[in-house]
C-alpha cells in the first residue's frame, strides 16, 4: 500500500499528543472552541421542554443527561440539521395544515422530521416505508395502496392522514401523546405488555426497547433546535428554506396499462418530473383506472386535450406493431418464463408485458399465458 491515511477522532488526537505518541507530527487540529462551547450551550437548557403539552421531565438527572445526548448528537450532526430546516419549508406547511384540520397536536410534525427525514424514499430494516415509516401492515389497515403499482407510504397527502389516525386511535388506548408515539415506534401490542408487567403507564418510568427509549427524546430534541435554531447557530435566511413545489392536479383515464412518458408529455414535463412529483408510482407505467396525479404548475391547461391525442397515437402503434399470430399456451410443470420464452423465441419481458406478469415472479402448471409470434 503507498499510503495510509490515519484518522483519529479529535479527543483521541489531542490525548495521543499529550501522551507523546504524536508529538513528531503535526497535531490533529482540536475541535473548534465555538463548536465546543454551542455544545455546552445546549446542555444548559433552563427552559421547560413539552412534546404535545406533556412534560419532558428534566428535573430527573437521568432525563435531562439522555435528552443533552441527543441534543448534542444531532448538533455534530449540522448538515443533516440544516437539510431539515431546509425542507420543513416545503412540507411543514401542509403537515402543519393537516394536523390542524384533524384536531391534533402540531408536535407531531417533529415526527416525520425523525421518522424519515422528510424523504419519500427512505425506508428501514423492519421494512417501514415513507414520510411516517409505515409497515406495510399498519399501512394497509389505516387505508394505504401498497402494491405492485403504487406505494401511498410515500405520498405526502395520503400518509400524513393516515398517520394521525393512527396517532389519533393510539392516544385514544394510552391516553397519552408521548405513549402514543412509542407504540407508533415499537408497536401497540409491546407497549401495552409492557405496561402491564411493570404497572407504570408513565413513558419516562417505563422500561423500554432503548431505540423506543431514545425516539421520544430524539424528537424533542429536534423541536426545540427547529423552533430556536438561531440559539444553536443555525441563522439561515427565509430564502434558504425550500419552498413548496407549485403543482397541478390532473385525472388520467387510463383504459389499460399506460406509459407514465405519455402523462409526462401531456403535462409538458418528463418522465422523472411526474416520479418526483408523484412518488408513491412504482414502476414506468400507470394501470388501467382513472388517477389523480401532480403535474408541474401549468401542467393541467390543456391537458386531456393532449393526453387523448397522444394516448390514441401510442395505441394505435401499439396496435399496428402486435404479431400476427397469437396463441394460448397452458404451463407445465417443471416450465419457467425463460424455458417458455426459449422455446418460442421470444423475450421473457415480453411474455409479461403481454400477460401483465412480474417477470421475477414464478408462474404455475395450469397457467395460461398469451404468446405472440
Amino acid at each position: 500500500m503507498q499510503k495510509s491515511v490515519l484518522i483519529l477522532s479529535a479527543a483521541a488526537a489531542i490525548g495521543l499528543f499529550f501522551s507523546g505518541a504524536i508529538r513528531a507530527q503535526s497535531p490533529t487540529p482540536a475541535v473548534p472552541p465555538s463548536h465546543v462551547q454551542l455544545m455546552l450551550a445546549a446542555s444548559r437548557i433552563n427552559d421547560p421542554v413539552d412534546f404535545c403539552g406533556e412534560p419532558v421531565p428534566l428535573h430527573d438527572p437521568e432525563i435531562k443527561e439522555r435528552f443533552e445526548k441527543e441534543i448534542m448528537l444531532l448538533l455534530d450532526k449540522p448538515a443533516q440539521v440544516v437539510l431539515w430546516l431546509k425542507r420543513t419549508g416545503r412540507y411543514m406547511p401542509y403537515i402543519e395544515k393537516t394536523l390542524r384540520q384533524n384536531r391534533a397536536p402540531d408536535d407531531l410534525k417533529y415526527s416525520a422530521v425523525i421518522e424519515s427525514s422528510l424523504l419519500p424514499h427512505i425506508g428501514s430494516h423492519a421494512g417501514a416505508v415513507g414520510y411516517w415509516q409505515f409497515i406495510r401492515s399498519t399501512g394497509v389497515n389505516y387505508g394505504l395502496t401498497i402494491d405492485g403499482d403504487f406505494d401511498d407510504r410515500r405520498n405526502l397527502v395520503d400518509s400524513t392522514l393516515a398517520a394521525i389516525r393512527y396517532y389519533k386511535d393510539l392516544y385514544a388506548e394510552f391516553g397519552s401523546w408521548t405513549l402514543a408515539v412509542a407504540a407508533y415506534n415499537m408497536g401497540e401490542a409491546g407497549l401495552r405488555r409492557r405496561i402491564e408487567e411493570q404497572g407504570v403507564r408513565d413513558f419516562y418510568k417505563l422500561y423500554l426497547p432503548l431505540e423506543t427509549q431514545r425516539h421520544i427524546l430524539k424528537i424533542a430534541a429536534v423541536k426545540l433546535i427547529l423552533e430556536h435554531p438561531e440559539k444553536f447557530g443555525y441563522n439561515l435566511n427565509p430564502e434558504d428554506y425550500y419552498a413548496p413545489i407549485p403543482t397541478d392536479v390532473v385525472h388520467v383515464s387510463c383504459p389499460d396499462e399506460t406509459p407514465i412518458r405519455l402523462i409526462a408529455e401531456a403535462a409538458g414535463a418528463y418522465f422523472k418530473k411526474i416520479k418526483d412529483l408523484n412518488p408513491h408510482i412504482r414502476g414506468n407505467n400507470m394501470p388501467q383506472g382513472t388517477h389523480s396525479l401532480r403535474v408541474p404548475q401549468g401542467g393541467a391547461d390543456g391537458f386531456n386535450a393532449r393526453y387523448a391525442r397522444l394516448l390514441n397515437q401510442w395505441r394505435a402503434e401499439q396496435q399496428a406493431a402486435q404479431p400476427r399470430n397469437r396463441l394460448v399456451y397452458v404451463v407445465r410443470s417443471g416450465d419457467s418464463l425463460g424455458r417458455i420464452a426459449n422455446r418460442f423465441n421470444v423475450s421473457v419481458r415480453d411474455i409479461a408485458r403481454w400477460n401483465k406478469l412480474d417477470h421475477r415472479r414464478p408462474i404455475h402448471p395450469g397457467q395460461r399465458l398469451v404468446i405472440h409470434q
